[in-house]
């Protein structure tokens, strides 16, 4: 049996270590599974991020399949073979290009998707894009300019272009592009056929050049931009850099926690995350899944939450420990008891994800992504590995109950009783926060301090080298705004312990972009890698409003029909929805109180809040229906009180961990992180405080009522 454990335990060691290994070196040359293999998304990586919207109302499926073509070979002829062209919905087109070099230029050329006409003398336009079959760049012998480009017509073209060149032989027809005028060629003589060529082009360059533009310059559908983002390649790093940092230094601290507060269960589980943090680095990289910032948070999120799991299963083995039960029976019945709550809390979790990936943008869907990977990664290792691991350590000899710890007899915390309190407590606080938002409303203009994503406008996030007040951006930087973009109302905030500053605008074209970017970098000296820059039509922001408001609400009805299903009685659902809504109005009266901005990250952290608040929620049940079937009939106060008792402790070392690892995500992560770790350590706290101070004592007052109604029934029989 020994001889076992020791090579079960060698196994582990042998297997964690490997996956360590190709976590950071990985596979080979191209070095498969490795972190430096994980696809990093636009705002990472740096790049540019574009959707358009078709001008034309209910576009064919054709013409939209056309302009992706047409888009795509546009950007590969730009050098941008990376680079991703994908429809969105019945009339939008997205464009995605990392690491794009210069990222003005390419807004500036695929910001440009409109008509390719040709002119005659008289201003008629003979012919458009949809008349040109191809274009290509040639070099003939025997001349003294040997470049040209051979025209091809399709069959709508070659009549109307064959009378247009009958009528004006020896004068010039203009090829306009987007209304300016690329080359005037001389008709030598009238073209039948369809096929011609243009000369005198000087050089090969400029003939390839010409030719693409004649040949993908003309779009099928006239496009519109309705949001854009630019990420500066020093930002991007600056985003990862810290990221990593916040990672490995809350791991760090969580895997020393664990140890002291747990002993040898705390080191099983530490191997645990350990294997649990490679196994998703070699997920990411060998699925090719994109790794956007939100997608390292929600990453950061699920290692602070992978330690539940452990929790959980330990407090249930200091339990058995505790009634003199043998220490391998001891860790048997603590997995098994720990099971359902386990599975319960991380299903909740993925249903909130689900829906996250399914109504949410590229960014989010990356948060939601890694979201549900470490989820469903840390149930393999919480119940497979560490229960191995600890089997092996108890195999090998060690035994002694104390270095596993031995709950120590709780007294019941009178939490029902004074359930009055801390309803008034939390009301006070939701009132607080919403009575702020007509004030907002009337002092500011909005209720809530919507950002771009949710009003429509532009921001651009500046690396200025330097820290300035309010009084130098207002004195330095509103005469550039205002000159660059004739915004005469922009808004700048500075980035807490950063160099940088935000600058918030209407809307801006790309002109208006161009000469802003252009002007900063004239005034500070700085690159073009160190301005980011979004633009989001109000359109897109009415939507995402929408789409807010619906994943809470789809969230909260599919949670609460898994718990009611699942605990057989609808009152443990209603109590639990109910302290998810309680969470998310303490979060929003944060928002409120505390202005902050209302963004990507806004549906992101509520959704996670969510999911974070019905996890903490179900565990308590959890112990709650279990109670039931042993405690005297009717006494509610009783099951209540015992089960928060029992479950307090794993409620705090739980949300101390997570809550760590997002407080270092705050404390040293970029501007846009800080946004999202806010409004998440709030809800971490909110969630601990509602699943025991509303969630149960609620689920108390429904069965008192209940069973007063029962108590009802049979007197009157």
């Amino acid at each position: 049996m020994k001889g076992k454990k020791i090579i079960t335990l060698l196994l582990l060691v042998v297997i964690i270590a490997c996956s360590v290994f190709v976590a950071v070196k990985g596979v080979g040359k191209d070095e498969i599974g490795g972190a430096n293999n994980v696809k990093l998304g636009l705002d990472l990586a740096g790049g540019v991020s574009i959707t358009y919207t078709t001008v034309k109302d209910k576009p064919t499926d054709k013409e939209l399949d056309d302009t992706v073509f047409k888009i795509r070979k546009r950007i590969d002829g730009m050098g941008y073979t990376e680079g991703q062209v994908y429809r969105e919905g019945s009339d939008r087109v997205n464009v995605d290009i990392p690491n794009a070099t210069n990222a003005e230029e390419v807004l500036e050329e695929l910001g440009k998707p409109g008509k390719l006409e040709f002119i005659d003398p008289e201003g008629n336009v003979v012919l458009t894009g949809q008349d040109v079959k191809n274009a290509t760049a040639k070099m003939v012998s025997g001349e003294i300019d040997p470049y040209i480009i051979s025209l091809e017509l399709n069959e709508s073209g070659k009549d109307k272009f064959y009378e247009a060149t009958k009528k004006f032989v020896g004068q010039r027809i203009a090829i306009a592009y987007n209304g300016e005028n690329i080359m005037e060629p001389i008709v030598n003589d009238p073209i039948k056929d369809g096929n011609a060529s243009i000369s005198n082009m000087g050089s090969m360059e400029r003939a390839e050049a010409m030719a693409s533009n004649i040949r993908i310059g003309a779009l099928p559908l006239e496009l519109e931009e309705l949001r854009s983002n630019v990420v500066g390649a020093t930002l991007g790093e600056e985003a990862v850099n810290t990221s990593v940092k916040a990672g490995i230094i809350g791991l760090a601290l969580i895997l020393l926690f664990m140890i002291i507060f747990y002993r040898i269960p705390g080191l099983a589980a530490d191997i645990a995350l350990v294997f649990y943090s490679s196994l998703v680095i070699i997920i990411l990289s060998i699925f090719k899944i994109t790794l956007t910032l939100p997608g390292i948070a929600g990453i950061i999120l699920s290692i602070g939450m992978a330690v539940d799991a452990n929790i959980i299963i330990f407090s249930r083995i200091k339990e058995e420990l505790a009634l003199e039960k043998t220490l391998r029976a001891s860790l048997k019945a603590g997995f098994k008891k720990a099971t359902s709550a386990i599975l319960d809390g991380n299903i909740t979790t993925l249903i909130a994800s689900a829906i996250l990936y399914l109504m949410g943008t590229g960014p989010i869907k990356g948060f939601a992504q890694t979201l549900a990977i470490g989820i469903i990664v840390s149930m393999f290792t919480a119940l497979v590995i560490t229960r191995l691991i600890l089997g092996a350590f108890a195999g090998l000899g060690i035994k002694n109950k104390k270095l596993y710890g031995i709950a120590q007899k709780t007294r019941a915390i009178k939490v029902v009783a004074k359930r009055k309190v801390w309803f008034s407590i939390s009301i006070v606080i939701i009132v607080i926060g919403l009575l702020a938002m007509p004030i907002y409303n009337a002092s500011k203009g909005t209720p809530l301090n919507y950002d771009i994503e949710f009003s429509g406008g532009s921001t651009t996030l500046v690396n200025i080298g330097k820290t300035m007040s309010k009084a130098e951006m207002d004195s330095e930087l509103t005469p550039i705004v205002v000159e660059a973009t004739n915004d005469n109302s922009p808004q700048f905030q500075a980035v807490i312990d950063k160099k940088q500053v935000i600058i918030k605008t209407s809307k801006l074209d790309n002109e208006s972009r161009t000469k802003l970017q252009e002007k900063l970098i004239e005034k500070y000296g700085i690159t073009s890698e160190d301005i980011e820059s979004e633009s989001i039509s109000p359109t897109i922001s009415n939507e995402m409003r929408k789409s807010a408001m619906l994943s809470i609400i789809l969230a909260a009805i599919c949670m609460l029909i898994y718990i009611t299903l699942r605990f057989k009685d609808y009152r443990f659902g209603v109590s639990a929805v109910v302290a998810l809504i309680h969470d998310v109005f303490i979060v929003l009266a944060v928002y409120s109180l505390f202005r902050v901005p209302i963004n990507n990250s806004f549906i992101a952290a509520m959704l996670t809040i969510v999911g974070y608040s019905i996890n903490d929620t179900i565990v308590l049940f959890d112990r709650v229906r279990e109670n039931q079937k042993y405690m005297k009939r009717g006494d509610f106060k009783g099951v209540v009180d015992t089960s928060i008792s029992q479950t307090m402790s794993r409620s705090i070392n739980t949300s101390l961990t997570t809550f760590l690892m997002v407080a270092i995500l705050y404390v040293i992560g970029v501007a846009s992180i800080r946004e999202f770790a806010l409004p998440l350590m709030v809800g971490i706290l909110s969630g601990t405080y509602s699943s025991i101070f509303i969630a149960s004592p609620l689920w108390y007052v429904f069965k008192r009522k209940e069973e007063k109604k029962i108590q009802q029934a049979h007197q009157q029989r």
